[in-house]
């Protein structure tokens, strides 16, 4: 019997490198040939990611770790539709600005799916398409944005520490401490790491 080393995660979260096209943002937008990102590149820019029990999520034994390990006292829930969401079509357009917060934006994705896209350390964008059972988080200060797939429906459960805040800071925003702190725990040492390769 063979055993699979595929990561679980993988049945939730999908990422890849986007094109260029300006066609309507809820498509996948793979560039030809398609260039997927592993999960291990993405925790290399500071988004972490599991694959949790969506139909249990009140009960689930890793949420409650999680929450318990990362302080989040704070939880709702968010549906992203046309029926569900007022000023719907106002709401999409900004969470599709790109912008950063100064907080960790957690986004579990209890049913439908959408798009995480986030910038790399050479500010390409990277699509994660997160389906239900994802749970992504993004670091405070990195570059992103949202929108929902082709299927026009996510409900997504948030967590914060303490009182929420979601301001979105819409780029150019790099004289923020968040966002000088990600470059310097990312990008720099994204760039160190490369120099280190390079001399080798």
């Amino acid at each position: 019997m063979v055993s699979s080393d595929k990561d679980p995660r993988e049945e939730v979260l999908q990422a890849w490198y986007m094109d260029d096209s300006d066609e309507d943002q809820r498509l996948p937008h793979h560039k030809e040939p398609k260039e997927f990102v592993s999960l291990d590149q993405l925790a290399e820019l500071g988004v972490l990611s599991w694959k949790l029990d969506a139909d249990n999520h009140e009960n689930d034994p890793e949420l409650k770790k999680i929450r318990e390990e990362r302080g989040y006292t704070y939880m709702d829930v968010c549906e992203v539709c046309p029926e569900k969401l007022p000023n719907y079509e106002q709401k999409i357009k900004s969470f599709f600005e790109e912008h950063l917060h100064t907080d960790e934006e957690i986004r579990f994705c209890a049913a439908g799916s959408g798009y995480f896209d986030v910038r790399d350390c050479n500010d390409a964008w990277i699509r994660v398409w997160v389906k239900k059972g994802g749970m992504i988080i993004l670091p405070a200060g990195i570059y992103h944005r949202f929108t929902l797939d082709e299927s026009n429906y996510i409900k997504a459960l948030r967590f914060f520490v303490g009182e929420p805040v979601w301001t979105p800071h819409n780029r150019p925003n790099d004289h923020l401490p968040a966002r000088q702190q990600y470059v310097k725990d990312f990008v720099e040492k994204d760039v160190g790491n490369h120099a280190v390769d390079a001399a080798a």
